[in-house]
């Protein structure tokens, strides 16, 4: 089986995951512009994500909109802006690629591997994503919220693979083992790998990395042996 392509996961894997207490505390800053109760507003906000990641609010001002109907405040168009802003400088900052991470892509591309990018996201990304020094590095993105479907449904993995131009079973997935991406993978014919970065706290979204029983790495820098790149 010759590999034609690297697929990655973005966060915690490409970049670092988000700090669950940075995340709290974004929302607490959030619910707080908003005038709406901080716990209740916290819930909604993690509880909608499955509706974010897929593109039923094509907006986070959407999002946050209706998360503040359904807990019955009344907010104006400049609070919700403020609040968006504030969630769109809290993404932009965590896309900081890891160490390394630039020059495994430019040493991937010079063996002449595409390289592709699957992300169950929020709309802000792909808003974001264009002046990113990692979107110069990859060859074809995909993100949920503009497709529709989140990983692991096959349609995802088939739409990178069909944009890449390359069939599952040339494709190496890797990933941090959220939301069963791996055997996700896995089903349509990628060959996945879990990367169990030993710094990466765990998290409930991380479902496979206790049960995953199949190839892992624990440095990115490891598929460049696994490829056999010097």
């Amino acid at each position: 089986m010759k590999l034609k392509a690297v697929v990655f996961d973005l966060f915690g894997t490409l970049v670092d995951d988000f700090s669950i207490r940075e995340h709290e505390c974004l929302l607490s800053k959030m619910a707080k512009v908003l005038s709406a109760p901080r716990d209740a507003f916290a819930q909604m906000w993690v509880e909608t994500f499955p509706q974010r990641a897929t593109g039923l609010f094509p907006t986070i001002e959407a999002n946050i909109k209706h998360v503040c109907q359904v807990l019955g405040c009344h907010v104006t168009d400049a609070q919700i802006k403020k609040a968006s802003a504030m969630r769109l400088n809290f993404v932009r900052q965590k896309l900081t690629p890891r160490p390394g991470v630039l020059d495994i892509l430019a040493q991937l591309r010079s063996k002449t591997y595409k390289i592709g990018l699957i992300t169950n996201c929020s709309p802000e990304l792909p808003k974001l994503w264009p002046t990113q020094k990692l979107a110069n590095l990859v060859d074809v993105a995909v993100f949920s919220c503009l497709e529709g479907v989140k990983k692991p449904d096959p349609k995802i993995y088939m739409v990178a693979c069909q944009r890449l131009e390359v069939a599952p079973r040339n494709c190496l997935y890797i990933g941090n083992g959220s939301s069963h991406e791996l055997t996700g993978a896995a089903a349509v014919g990628m060959r996945p790998l879990l990367l169990r970065v030993p710094y990466e706290t765990y998290d409930t979204y991380r479902i496979e990395v206790d049960e995953w029983q199949g190839s892992s790495i624990s440095d990115l820098k490891e598929i460049l042996t696994i490829l056999k790149i010097n």
